[in-house]
């Protein structure tokens, strides 16, 4: 079992983050490309200053909470607050950060990253509790979304109980090293899901210069989405 330990938290996990790295560059040089292709002519006029305020106001969504969206809307940003904080400042992370890429971050307190891991895992489920009970969420939802969480919790829930001999059931080495195959899955998995979004969401705020819909589309959508009544 060590063997498969060393092989999994060694030459797979750099050709897993070498996947992630690779595959998100070349989102990013896609974006880039056509802005400046395509778009080239608006980005000199384009309001940087709002772009950049509603940018941040988006990343940080207090003033865009709705009360009848309100759980969905905390759980879905906390769940990314702690899909970001966990695998890059955990301690035990933060020495495989060191040895891979020489990076010396500071690292979670335990106490802290324990408390952030089971936030995570019930914001999941949350997630995909109201994805599975509202109607209309349901309605936009695909298998693959199910996917997404699925790969992420794994890893968040396999490592917690690695690090938890007493709410394992099952040995050490096996827990641990479904949790490095797991978190290596996702790595390869970043830049081919809605996951990607962790490096084109600032693409998505530039709507104003990157994309516009024709004339009517908007309706078509809101039918689409809800039912002619919603043209009313």
């Amino acid at each position: 079992m060590e063997h498969w330990l060393d092989l999994a938290r060694g030459p797979l996990f750099a050709f897993s983050f070498l996947i992630m790295v690779l595959g998100l560059a070349r989102h990013v040089l896609l974006q880039v490309h056509g802005l400046v292709t395509r778009k080239g002519h608006r980005l000199r006029q384009a309001p940087w200053r709002r772009i950049a305020s509603s940018t941040l106001s988006w990343a940080v969504p207090i003033r865009h909470l709705d009360r009848s969206t309100l759980v969905m809307t905390s759980a879905s940003f906390l769940f990314h607050v702690g899909a970001v904080m966990i695998p890059v400042f955990l301690a035990a992370h933060v020495a495989l950060w060191s040895g891979l890429l020489g990076l010396g971050l500071p690292a979670l307190p335990a106490d802290t990253a324990d408390l952030l891991t089971i936030l995570t895992i019930v914001c999941i489920l949350v997630l995909v509790a109201y994805r599975v009970m509202t109607p209309r969420a349901r309605a936009l939802t695909r298998a693959s979304d199910f996917g997404v969480l699925g790969l992420v919790l794994v890893p968040f829930l396999s490592g917690f109980l690695a690090l938890h001999p007493t709410v394992n059931p099952l040995p050490w080495s096996w827990m641990m090293l479904l949790h490095v195959l797991s978190a290596e899955l996702l790595l390869v998995a970043i830049p081919f899901t809605k996951l990607a979004h962790v490096v084109l969401f600032p693409f998505d705020r530039l709507s104003e210069v990157h994309w516009q819909l024709r004339p009517g589309a908007g309706d078509r959508v809101a039918a689409a989405l809800y039912g002619e009544e919603a043209q009313v």
